[in-house]
């Protein structure tokens, strides 16, 4: 296995070992997991299986491997326990949690769940994974219940955004595709351009892009309705991207992203990655200044502990201080990237700038933002 593999991968790596076990086969330490759409399987170590309580229930434990350095989830322990499910088809008690009428899919310790439901969050792709790969080997007559779990889950997570958008009591698996992206490297890079390419080479939506950063963003997106042949998911290498799209012909880019991720834009730093860079409330403070905010809120922000407590103190106190404030950052992400790409040359590319918050939900745009989410159809009606 040459390149690193995303979250999912491993879960559906472990699950596989853990319920060949329980219908009786030989335990294989390299699981093959098949990945829908892709012309190539790949072949996932898995540290060990057991059968528990009895032989009723089975555990299968691998050992994630994203092949990215500064990734958190390097070297994470994957435990799934797989048990066949009393009552089929499935109980009310486990409804919430079923993929499928033979599936249920429970989110263990350190695994995490929406904050308003309690429901695993869990991307399309994950569960596609699971399904494609467990059902042949679950019995047609039989139910299979899948407990995620991450031993040390609930504190890593503390260390990545997931509760900024309604992610609690561990990591999400919020995967798209089988192997990692490395989105603060280089070798990125090309990989994007050469997407971007494709993409623009067809023309789609009469030329109407969509840069999209992490997963979250590309979720909501296509949430929203964007098609999904307009989205092109650019990791942290903003800046080199957006000269990419201008020298490619590329007339109209829309960056959709994280208020608490795009605020680093405003203030001209264009590789978003935290190891990198950060000054994000100094540059929230000084947009504070430019838009003429009081100075007792303008200090509230300097002094927060975080852009999210930042923003929910700001808007707690005044919420159309906090409106017009993301809204000025959006049209200074609009104006900073047109002048980022103008450094390199003259360029017909107009970008626009929509920002969503910790909810998930569309609450921003810049002016060029705003035109360009008419274009492509997006209901924006609860944006001001």
């Amino acid at each position: 296995m040459n390149n690193g593999l995303t979250l999912p991968m491993w879960v559906a790596a472990s699950a596989k070992a853990a319920t060949a076990l329980l219908v009786g086969r030989p335990f294989d330490q390299e699981q093959q997991i098949v990945v829908l759409d892709q012309q190539k399987q790949f072949l996932i170590p898995v540290c060990s299986v057991a059968l528990i309580q009895g032989g009723s229930q089975a555990i299968g434990i691998s050992r994630a491997d994203s092949g990215i350095n500064l990734d958190i989830t390097k070297g994470l322990e994957v435990w799934v326990s797989v048990q066949w499910m009393s009552g089929f088809p499935l109980n009310t008690t486990l409804e919430k949690h079923a993929v499928a009428s033979w599936l249920s899919i429970l989110p263990g310790q350190g695994v995490g769940k929406h904050h308003l439901n309690g429901e695993i969050c869990l991307s399309a792709f994950a569960k596609e994974l699971l399904l494609l790969n467990l059902r042949p080997l679950v019995p047609l007559n039989q139910a299979l219940q899948v407990e995620i779990i991450f031993p040390r889950g609930g504190e890593l997570a503390k260390r990545t955004s997931n509760e900024a958008f309604g992610v609690v009591d561990g990591l999400a698996l919020i995967g798209t595709q089988a192997e990692s992206q490395i989105s603060a490297s280089p070798e990125q890079i090309q990989d994007t351009i050469q997407i971007l390419q494709a993409k623009a080479a067809v023309c789609c939506h009469s030329d109407q892009f969509v840069f999209v950063i992490g997963e979250n963003g590309f979720d909501l997106a296509v949430h929203l309705g964007i098609p999904i042949e307009s989205i092109v998911k650019v990791g942290n290498w903003l800046g080199p991207l957006l000269v990419a799209a201008a020298e490619l012909g590329i007339k109209n880019l829309l960056i959709f992203g994280y208020h608490g991720k795009l605020v680093k834009v405003a203030g001209g730093i264009f590789h978003t990655h935290h190891h990198l860079a950060d000054g994000r409330l100094e540059v929230l403070t000084a947009l504070a200044v430019a838009e003429g905010l009081p100075l007792p809120l303008i200090q509230s922000i300097g002094q927060a502990g975080s852009v999210e407590e930042a923003f929910l103190q700001l808007e707690a106190v005044n919420q159309d201080a906090a409106h017009a404030l993301w809204l000025k950052v959006a049209s200074v992400v609009e104006l900073r990237s047109k002048d980022y790409v103008g450094r390199y040359g003259s360029f017909l590319l107009n970008i626009g700038a929509a920002l969503f918050d910790k909810q998930r939900q569309l609450r921003w745009t810049g002016p060029l933002g705003f035109k360009q989410l008419e274009a492509l159809g997006v209901d924006f009606k609860d944006l001001y």
